[in-house]
């Protein structure tokens, strides 16, 4: 093709709360006017920024310019529940239990992850920002308990470590006495998910990479040799371009039909003061996902991550269009109420502050596009639900293959399928939305 448009940008429901606990920030400027760069990268999520610490490591001294549609962190990077996962978590199955390799993702993940703690160390980005303090999986049933049995023979049988724990260790840790037992597994690093993104970004722009933000891109065409990347103030010249906006990459017009675009919901407390600190017990912070990966994960944090607060976040839907309607958010932010009052009944009734939808793209087959699109335009999407880990690694492979390098990333999702082509519409949102929803009600305890 010779040119792409986009026939939508992101649209988001509500606020990015990530982003709002860390006060106020001052967005970096525009784009306006013309300019050249060697390399536009179209995204400042974990994939952009990634991509563009890549190039910096691979061609010194290129220039680099990267195009955030809004503000940094006020998309789907600030919008998850900030777990950066190094085990298999395939959310398409029971138990997060792999169909691949696993041995292969795993050690892909920790690569991930080992890149973002290099960027946290050259950077100076606040460790509170990248705790790597693991993860539980939590279990409020006999199935879910099953689950958990299953997917810690699973690892043992990879050589992974991971520790089971009765009903009174899961109360001591969350202060909830919802939950029969949890498997708790050491790798996973818990991010604030928006200060480590505003902490990259203010590194790497210390390294001499141009951010813009509030310039979302209206397309990109043929220019010559190159291409001519339009933002509705200003272009950018470029030899290639480096497409990491997710899943809305089919916005671009490419794999169009075969992409799920998914939201899921979540809601955070107020700062919890020292009453109800006492009242609730448990420790300042951890993670809890469901052992039903329908289930509903919930997160505490403490002060260096902006304010002792609770993180619920569940309830799925189906969003072809992209833009998730304002009763959608108010019912998930009911179901998750119910569900914050059942596991902390001493704090039953609490109001949330913030309560937000976040934008989520898979495919059929589990697969990501990280590939070669057209002559010098590389993409870097399709993250599966799993963006902060996902997302880096596609960002790596993407700005790779635009230097011509291979590694054993590159040769992973170069290797993939493309992924499957979905039912026709509206067929595919209401299927889903049915099975999303009787899933939904099947893990309702979890």
């Amino acid at each position: 093709m010779t040119s792409y448009s986009a026939i939508r940008l992101p649209v988001h429901r509500g606020p990015a709360a990530w982003a709002a606990i860390l006060g106020p920030y001052a967005p970096g400027p525009a784009l306006s006017g013309d300019r050249t760069a060697d390399f536009v990268v179209v995204g400042a999520g974990f994939a952009g920024l990634s991509a563009a610490r890549r190039l910096t490591q691979l061609q010194p001294g290129a220039r680099i310019a990267v195009l955030e549609a809004g503000q940094l962190a006020e998309g789907a990077s600030g919008r998850n529940s900030g777990f950066m996962i190094d085990l298999p978590h395939d959310l398409a199955s029971d138990d997060y239990a792999g169909a691949g390799d696993d041995r292969a993702l795993i050690a892909l993940n920790r690569q991930a992850i080992g890149f973002a703690l290099g960027a946290v160390e050259e950077f100076g980005i606040d460790p509170n920002f990248f705790d790597p303090a693991g993860k539980v999986n939590g279990a409020a049933s006999e199935a879910a308990h099953a689950h958990n049995l299953s997917y810690a023979e699973h690892l043992g049988g990879l050589g992974e470590a991971s520790e089971l724990l009765d009903r009174q260790q899961m109360a001591e840790l969350t202060g909830s006495t919802h939950y029969m037992s949890g498997l708790y597994t050491p790798g996973t690093v818990m991010l604030q998910p928006a200060g480590y993104i505003r902490g990259l970004a203010q590194g790497l722009r210390g390294a001499g990479v141009e951010i813009f933000e509030n310039s979302p891109v209206t397309g990109f065409r043929k220019q010559g040799s190159g291409w001519q990347v339009a933002t509705p103030n200003g272009s950018v010249s470029t030899a290639r371009v480096i497409v990491t906006a997710n899943g809305h990459l089919e916005s671009f017009g490419v794999e169009r039909g075969r992409l799920m675009q998914l939201f899921l919901f979540a809601t955070m407390t107020p700062e919890l003061d020292a009453d109800v600190l006492r009242r609730l017990g448990g420790q300042p912070r951890w993670g809890v996902t469901p052992s039903d990966p329908m289930g509903t994960t919930m997160r505490r944090i403490d002060t260096g991550q902006g304010g002792n607060r609770i993180i619920t976040r569940t309830c799925a839907e189906l969003v072809p269009g992209m833009n998730p309607s304002q009763s959608s958010l108010d019912r998930a932010a009911q179901v998750m109420q119910r569900k914050f009052d059942q596991r902390f009944p001493q704090l039953a009734g609490m109001r949330m502050q913030y309560a937000w939808a976040g934008h989520l793209c898979l495919s059929l087959n589990g697969v990501a596009v990280m590939r070669q699109i057209d002559d010098g335009v590389f993409s870097g999407c399709v993250q599966n639900g799993l963006g902060t880990a996902r997302g880096t690694l596609t960002g790596i492979g993407a700005a790779e293959l635009a230097c011509g390098e291979q590694s054993a990333i590159t040769r992973h999702f170069g290797g993939e399928d493309r992924p499957k082509r979905l039912p026709p519409q509206p067929f595919a949102r209401i299927g889903a939305n049915a099975v999303l929803r009787w899933k939904e009600w099947r893990a309702r305890d979890e």
